[in-house]
């Protein structure tokens, strides 16, 4: 019978956070619990090990079950040192900016990977999506040209690969000096395929205050259980 193999969650949490203007946004609370924290404890119980990479100089609070990289000035360089530092064979990477993770995203996401070598996690859009128009005379952002929301996903994470495949895709991203926004990206430029599993709406990346307002809010009902 063939071993399981062994599986590592990668959180790229050395961005400093401009938007939010709290400082390093992975250390940011939200009832009680730092982002990083909350996400830590979603990702440890489905895999065998948890890497952050943090800021230069920065530790994790205690009793959150991960080992410390420093990251890199961005956030495709901290996911490639991520990788430098695990020998999994699967990688799940996930941002540590969304901390309500449901097990069953976690699970699916993982089973696909596995079985096509990449996926993430993904919602259908449903909001009507237009392109704005220019501005004209400094009246500001105007309505432009629609665009057709059949077949269009927004992506979260977590995104997960086999450790080659994702290593290959960040070292041709470096040589090419190209750079994406998510690593799935990266994967899908080398032409290899990528499954969407479907997300979840709590899923929402804390950004800004807003975010922050809203992840308030939904910790009561998520800590309730």
């Amino acid at each position: 019978m063939t071993p399981a193999p062994r599986v590592a969650a990668l959180i790229p949490a050395a961005g400093s956070g401009t938007r939010l203007g709290l400082g390093p946004k992975a250390f940011v609370e939200v009832a009680g619990a730092s982002l990083l924290a909350r996400s830590v404890a979603a990702l440890a119980p489905h895999v065998d090990e948890v890497v952050v990479a943090l800021p230069a100089g920065w530790t994790l609070p205690p009793g959150v079950p991960a080992r410390v990289v420093v990251g890199g000035p961005t956030r495709q360089n901290s996911v490639r040192l991520l990788l430098e530092a695990t020998q999994a064979e699967v990688v799940l990477v996930h941002d540590a900016a969304r901390p309500f993770l449901p097990a069953e995203v976690v699970r699916a996401v993982l089973s696909a990977a596995q079985d096509l070598g990449a996926a993430t996690a993904a919602l259908p859009v449903a909001d009507t999506l237009v392109r704005a128009g220019p501005d004209q005379a400094g009246a500001g952002q105007r309505w432009g040209e629609p665009t057709p929301r059949e077949g269009l996903w927004a992506v979260q994470t977590p995104q997960g690969f086999r450790h080659g495949v994702l290593r290959e895709a960040h070292a041709r991203a470096q040589d090419d000096g190209y750079v994406a926004t998510d690593d799935a990206g990266l994967v899908a430029r080398l032409g290899e395929p990528v499954a969407l599993v479907p997300g979840d709406a709590r899923l929402f990346k804390v950004t800004a205050p807003g975010d922050l307002a809203l992840a308030t809010a939904l910790a009561a009902v998520w800590d309730a259980g």
